[in-house]
Formats: C-alpha cells, structure tokens, sequence
C-alpha cells in the first residue's frame, strides 16, 4: 500500500474512532493491546533475537512483559478526552482533543516494546498510528503490531487506525512524516534530525551516555550490583543505561572489589587499548558491537576474562574528549573515573555529557539529601535516577513517578522538544475557553506595581 493510500485510511479510522469510542471502551482497547504484548512475550522477545541478533533473550522477555504492564499501569484511569479540567478560580475549560494522525519512527535495538508504547499512547488520546520500522527489525515489529491489531478485532475497532509500513525505507518514511500529524521517532540521531526537519511537529531523543556517582558512605556492593546489572541489561542497547560510574578515590579498593564480587572485570592496563580499538574506530562506535555479549567483545578484542563476567570496566585516562571511552557505549562494558571530592565528581559526569548525552539521564548513589539534590541542580539532565538501576527505571517505572515509556525526551540540552518521558499527554491538543470572570478583583495600576 502507498503511503498516501495509509494516510487516507488513517485519517478516516481516526474520525470513526474518535466518535464512536469514549473514555471506558478506549481504555479497554488500551489495555487489549498492551496485553497482546504481555501475553506474547517469549515468542516476540526470540522473534526480535533471531532477526537483529542483538540483546539477550530473558531480558528482552522481561523488557516486554514489564513495557506492557507499566504502560497499562500508568494510563488506566487516566482522563484523555473531553474536558480535563476547570480552574475554581478564573473558569478557565480546558478541553483535550486528538492531533490526528501519528508517525511512529521506530528503532532495531527496541522493536517490540516501542511500538506497542507508541501505539498505546496514540489510542488512548484518539488518533491513528503509522508505525515506520527499522528495515533490519521489519518483520518482528510488523508481527507485533499485527499482533496488536487481530487482538483489537472484537473490540470494532476502525480498519486502519493502526497500521505499520512492512518494506521501510528511507524514502517511505520521509514520505510518512511529511504527511502526519506528529512525527515520535525513537532511534538514531540521524533519524530524530530528520523527524525534526519534517516540517511537522516531532518528539524525538537525545543520545544516551548515563554517568554514574557514587556517593561515599553508601553500600557499595548493593550500587555495583545495580550498576551492573544496569549496564548488562539486554547487552547494554538501553540508551539510558549506565555508561561510567565515577567512585571516590580513596574507597577505590572497596569499590573494585564490590564490582569483581557482581561480575565486573577490570581491564589492565596492557589490554586497555584492544578493548577500546574493539569498540570505537575512527572516533565512531563499531557497529558489529552493539548489544553484543561480553564473550563477543572479548573475542573480538582478543584478551581473556573470567566465565562469570557480566560486564568489562575500562579506567578512563582522561575526562571527556580526553578520552575515547568516555563516550557512549552500547555494550556491556563501562568506564570508570575517580574523584577526591563531590563536586569534582559533578564536574566530571557535566564533562562527559557535554561530549555525549546531553540533556538525557544521570545517576547517583547516595545517602546524602544534600548531595542527590546537588547533582540534580548541577547536572542538565532530564532524569536523576537515584538509588536504582538506570537502564530499567529511567524509562519509568511504578515506583518511581517517572511515565512509563521507550522515548525518553532530553530537553533543549539534547536539541529535543521535551525534558520528560514522552507519553499519551504528548499526543493531545488542548482548546482553552476563556471567559472574563466579574468575580476576579482587577488591581489598579499602584496596586500592580506595589506587589511583592
């Protein structure tokens, strides 16, 4: 089907589903396609395995069934129609509508779960979704969404409301995006710039490059086994997993030592140079290394390491453009820094992101009130993730207040539109009716003027 033959239809599933569906069949169409998800799991994580070759099985399972849940979770209940709220003081209505028609640009290293969060968020506001995969994850996302839409049947759902592109290209894309509503791309750079020169409204993410502190007096084999378990999730293609964690100098021995006991191998500093060559060539990150096993790595790199390593941890030689390894790195491996005190640690997590991951995610291990709220005023990240992992809480989590997601907005720091975790609220237009209230004191002139 042509793209402009997929727009019309979308459009008119849109008008249908907008007015025939209210807010409880909504959200039951909502949760029948999260479920379709939660309920496929194992076949869709394997399916996603086969074809991009990336990540690791398990947590693929688990990325999907919890995506799917928390998704669920943080939209049941939620009012996304209709008037959503009338200010006691002024009268002011505020009433929320549908943009349309959504483009839904989606990545290899999430096929599954970023277009179910898509496509959950578009049903909930009433609008239609274009779903455009990445060619190298075509079959696996496609299956989904079809998935997601032979689930919806019974539910009379309008033909055509979701849809997804089996052969993408470039051209097609480009083509889609011209011709919605809204543009949500999920992946690389290239393609959120693109999505941002659609000449349509577009959220998109910034690059991924999470610096870690860890605080003294914490517990640090409880924050290595975080970190790490962080940084081995789904071989490290989370873009808010933990990059580098930056350790005070003079525990350096518990540290490391609380890092080994969780799986950590510490690079000497004779093979330092094969790992990193491995990794980056010319300056760029190999591709043949994303979401790669550390076996593979190493293999690749040519050194031994321990059966039981979960990660490889490269000591940095130097802070930002400094050194290689302190950009982004989406394997299991990390880099690691030491400070003497607090606010070098902060000057070294700022230097690093100013390289790579502006505006994205950081983290912090601490004990210290004082200190969580220092990094989060001194460090320009969207989300401080605390006390957690951040590869499986910075897209959200029920716990933490952060909407559940797979797009993760970075804020003007990361050239994107929003500082938050992208979710349904994104996808609606909002009518204010004003009305002039004679109940409301206007103040004079001198009255203005002589507030506080």
């Amino acid at each position: 089907m042509e793209i402009k033959e997929m727009i019309a239809l979308a459009r008119a599933a849109q008008k249908e589903y907008q007015e025939r569906f209210n807010q409880d069949t909504v959200d039951e169409v909502v949760k029948a396609a999260t479920k379709a998800v939660y309920d496929r799991a194992e076949l869709l994580a394997q399916m996603a395995i086969d074809e991009t070759q990336m990540g690791v099985y398990e947590h693929k399972v688990a990325k999907n069934r919890n995506k799917a849940k928390g998704v669920w979770s943080n939209l049941q209940g939620k009012k996304s129609m209709g008037v959503m709220e009338i200010d006691d003081e002024t009268g002011l209505i505020k009433i929320a509508k549908p943009v349309g028609v959504v483009a839904a640009i989606t990545p290899m290293t999430n096929p599954i779960v970023t277009p179910m969060a898509n496509i959950a968020f578009a049903l909930k506001t009433k609008n239609a979704i274009i779903v455009a995969p990445h060619p190298k994850a075509k079959n696996c996302s496609t299956y989904t969404v079809n998935k997601i839409v032979e689930c919806l049947l019974s539910y009379n759902v309008p033909e055509g409301l979701i849809q997804i592109i089996e052969e993408p290209s470039i051209e097609k894309t480009q083509e889609l995006m011209a011709s919605v509503d809204v543009v949500v791309a999920t992946g690389g750079m290239q393609m959120v710039h693109s999505a941002y020169s659609s000449g349509k409204p577009s959220f998109g993410v910034g690059a991924g490059n999470v610096q870690v502190i860890l605080d003294r007096s914490i517990d640090y084999d409880e924050a290595a086994d975080k970190i790490i378990t962080g940084r081995a999730f789904d071989n490290g293609i989370i873009c808010s997993g933990e990059q580098s964690f930056i350790y005070p100098a003079k525990d350096k021995q518990k540290v490391f030592e609380a890092f080994v006991r969780h799986g950590a191998y510490f690079v000497p500093e004779e093979e330092r140079d094969k790992v990193v060559n491995a990794i980056f060539k010319d300056g760029a990150l190999c591709r043949d290394i994303v979401g790669q096993s550390v076996e593979m790595i190493s293999r690749k790199a040519g050194i031994s390491v321990p059966e039981a390593t979960r990660v490889l941890v490269v000591q940095a030689q130097g802070v930002g453009k400094e050194d290689i390894i302190c950009k982004e790195k989406m394997c299991p491996v990390m880099a690691c820094f030491s400070y003497n005190y607090f606010e070098e640690a902060l000057d070294i997590a700022k230097t690093n992101l100013s390289l790579e991951g502006s505006g994205h995610t950081a983290g912090i291990h601490s004990n210290n009130q004082a200190n969580i709220i220092k990094a989060g005023m001194e460090i320009s990240v969207s989300r401080l993730i605390v006390n957690a992992s951040c590869s499986i809480t910075a897209g959200g989590s029920i716990q933490n207040g952060l909407s559940v997601t797979t797009t993760l907005g970075c804020g003007s720091w990361g050239n994107n539109s929003i500082s938050e975790n992208f979710t349904y609220k994104h996808l609606l237009n909002i009518t204010r009716v004003a009305q002039v209230s004679p109940h409301i004191h206007v103040p004079t002139d001198d009255e203005i003027w002589a507030m506080k």
